[in-house]
Parts: structure tokens; sequence; C-alpha cells
């Protein structure tokens, strides 16, 4: 089992990724998503920084893929995804409907908003020519370990989401644009305001959510930490590892760590409270749980 570092899901400037993707460069992760699978509004603030930062990590031995929309309504959008597919660079499909624009007999891969939930989709995706497939994040381990063994029967690598902010939703609308009174066509990139996205709470002032845009993700940072184990017996390719602000070479490293059994669970854990002391950590999905359980 190895490490992937999944797209960025926040609107950071150009200067920050191009130092972001210069640091993982450095680091152990064995492949590296890249692309914008938020908002399209925001990829032409930093989309001349993906050729350097791709020649960079593949200069450092990464496997690269670039990332579609997870929700394509726009010409444009679905413009840019053919693009893609058209870059010699391969693709990983945020959003089924892309498929439409897929080479005759190309490969691509598959992210985690994609709901693959059964052996039945994952041997569809396969027979199309899906070669990797990062499960949606809510599935419990029973679940993985069933589509894991389906995945090394059809040749298709499974990853499971292993740090971060779940993805949980994707909307037309902007929430971010609507808590400052703006429309999303005049948003005035709002988002970039909150590089770790913008807490929700309860009513009753419970931390609950975090709005990213039209993206909606989970509060805490869903971590399986404790759980390495089980997904290296069950037969689980890869851990995702979802960006941050922060030392994210550090989480990466521990984790690193983790894998080639260096760190125990309990260990890391203590570790990522101390690299990451504002946040909250949660690991209840691959126990059939609340995903909002806090861990340890």
């Amino acid at each position: 089992m190895d490490l992937t570092i999944g797209p960025i899901a926040f609107f950071w400037p150009a200067a920050q990724l191009r130092d972001f993707y210069q640091m993982i460069a450095a680091t152990h992760a064995r492949r590296v998503v890249i692309g914008e699978w938020v908002c399209s509004k925001r990829l032409p603030f930093w989309q001349n920084e993906i050729p350097q930062a791709i020649e960079c990590l593949t200069a450092a031995g990464k496997e690269v893929s670039l990332s579609t929309l997870a929700l394509i309504t726009l010409k444009r959008e679905r413009r840019q995804a053919e693009e893609l597919f058209a870059s010699g660079v391969p693709v990983e499909i945020a959003d089924l409907g892309v498929l439409k624009y897929l080479p005759e007999g190309a490969a691509f891969q598959v992210g985690p908003t994609v709901n693959v939930y059964n052996e039945g989709t994952l041997e569809w995706l396969a027979r199309k020519g899906a070669t990797r497939i990062c499960l949606p994040p809510e599935l419990p381990l029973a679940s993985v370990t069933t589509l894991a063994q389906a995945g090394l029967a059809a040749g298709v690598a499974v990853e499971v989401w292993g740090h971060g902010r779940a993805p949980l939703a994707i909307s037309g609308r902007c929430y971010h644009a609507r808590l400052h009174e703006r429309a999303k066509d005049n948003c005035q990139f709002v988002c970039g305001e909150d590089p770790d996205g913008r807490d929700v709470e309860t009513l009753d002032g419970q931390s609950f959510l975090t709005v990213n845009g039209v993206q909606t993700l989970g509060h805490a940072h869903t971590t399986v930490a404790l759980q390495m184990a089980e997904l290296q017996a069950a037969g689980v390719a890869s851990l995702r590892l979802s960006p941050h602000p922060g030392d994210f070479a550090a989480i990466v490293d521990l984790y690193d760590r983790a894998l080639q059994g260096l760190t125990p669970g309990s260990e890391t854990m203590t570790r990522l409270r101390e690299l990451m002391p504002q946040a909250s950590f949660a690991d209840g999905f691959l126990d059939g749980q609340p995903g909002l359980r806090e861990a340890g």
C-alpha cells in the first residue's frame, strides 16, 4: 500500500500551489493528482502552474494525473474536460459524464466523487478502461474489502480516502457567495478568503460541515491512522491524502512511516494532533458508524 496526493480542493494563490507541489516532490508519495475539481472559475488563476508542477513531480519520480471537475454544467467546462484527454497526461474522472470524451481504448482513473459502491459498477468501469479507483469515503470496511478484491480480479488498483476533510456533496450553487450576499457569477472569489474552507455550525453551535465554494466537506478530517492494518489486509492499493494548509509534507511523512510499520496507530494519531492542533479527526465510516465519530 502506498500514498496518493489528491487534487487541492481549495482556492489557493498560484505561488502557494507552486510551493506546495515543490514540497510534495520531496516526499515519499507515489502519485499526485492535479487539477481543479471544484470550481472552473478558479482555474485561470493557477492553470499556468500545472505544466511546471507536472515537470517537477515527474522529475522526482511521481506518477501524475489530471482531475476533471466533479460537476460539469457549462460548455466551456465540457471543452476543458475534452482537452484533458488530449493532453497526454493520465486523467482522473470526477464526473461520469466526461466518459463521453474518452478516446476509444484509452485508460483513465476514477476519483472519490464517483459513486463506486458495488462490484458491478467497478467491473463496468474496468471494462471502460479504468485502471485505478479511489472509493467514496463513506464506505464501511466490508464493502472496501469486497471492492478491493474485485479490483484485484479486474486489474484495477483500489484506493481509499486516507486523510482530509471528506468530500460530501457538490452543488450548482455557491455557498460562499450566498454567505456574502453575492451572486455566483459575481462571487469575487470570496472562497479564497478561507484557504481551508469555512466552518458550518448547527443551530446549537456544534461544528458540523465545511463549505468550500460549491463543495460541501466534512468538518472533521477523516483519517485511517488506526485502521491501516485492516486496509492492507483487505488488498487496498493506496491511501489518498487530501491537501490542506500547513506542513503537509510532515503529514505525508507520518502516513508513510505508518505504512512502513515504523509508527503504531496510536502514535500516528498523537502526532497528527500535534501537527494539526486546531483540527478534529474522525474515523467512523470504516466501522459502519457515523463518519464524524471522533478517531482514537
